[in-house]
């Protein structure tokens, strides 16, 4: 597997190409703005993409999406209970002041213990809302694509409209669960892992309990 992390837009976001080396096949994790960067990364990777997995529909993991399927049709995957999200991201741009590319409609839906696959690399689709009602992360062999779910020594916030404090706490503690040794790539930062945010997280090792905030 190559993963090809990019960061863009005004928040510093991570979007990730996942590529089956064996196969060629990719896909787009949260490609949340610069299209034209994330098209010439893909490019770049000689990769034939697939499909856009999200883990959540806050504007700024969605505003790369437009660019990539004037050029890509590929499906855009969500779980439904973001679709309201995802619909208002427009009206949530113009609060913040950012220039937003309108997505498409979502394609297909995300289910708590769904299978993916990217070639032959399987993913599974774990629920964890808290941060956003639909929120999910994408678990594979040796990684897990979490959103804004765990951060390297932080989580996402809980503050933000859609948030819910109690369902972030039952999310870190299911993810608390996965192996250890799994590379965690974030939402935003650096690259951790599991086993270093049960050692070095106070909101995964219990020091610090969820009270409707976060980093990011």
């Amino acid at each position: 597997m190559i993963v090809t992390a990019t960061t863009v837009g005004a928040f510093q976001e991570n979007a990730y190409l996942v590529v089956d080396e064996a196969t060629g096949r990719a896909v787009y994790v949260d490609p949340g703005d610069e299209g034209d960067r994330l098209l010439a990364t893909l490019r770049h990777s000689g990769a034939t993409l697939d499909a856009i997995w999200l883990t959540h529909a806050h504007v700024d993991h969605i505003g790369g999406i437009a660019a990539i399927r004037r050029v890509h049709d590929v499906p855009v995957l969500l779980h439904p209970l973001d679709d309201p999200l995802y619909a208002r991201a427009g009206e949530i741009a113009e609060m913040y002041g950012l220039t937003f590319d309108p997505p498409p409609l979502v394609d297909g839906p995300l289910a708590d213990g769904q299978e993916l696959r990217v070639g032959g690399i399987r993913f599974q689709v774990i629920h964890v809302p808290g941060h956003a009602p639909g929120h999910v992360a994408f678990v594979g062999e040796d990684r897990v694509f979490g959103g804004d779910l765990l951060f390297s020594g932080s989580i996402g916030r809980t503050d933000l409209p859609f948030c819910d404090p109690a369902a972030m706490t039952e999310s870190l503690a299911r993810v608390a669960g996965l192996p250890e040794a799994l590379i965690v790539h974030p939402g935003h930062g650096a690259s951790t892992t599991i086993g270093r945010e049960l050692r070095d997280n106070p909101f995964l090792s219990g020091v610090a309990r969820v009270l409707g905030s976060g980093a990011r």
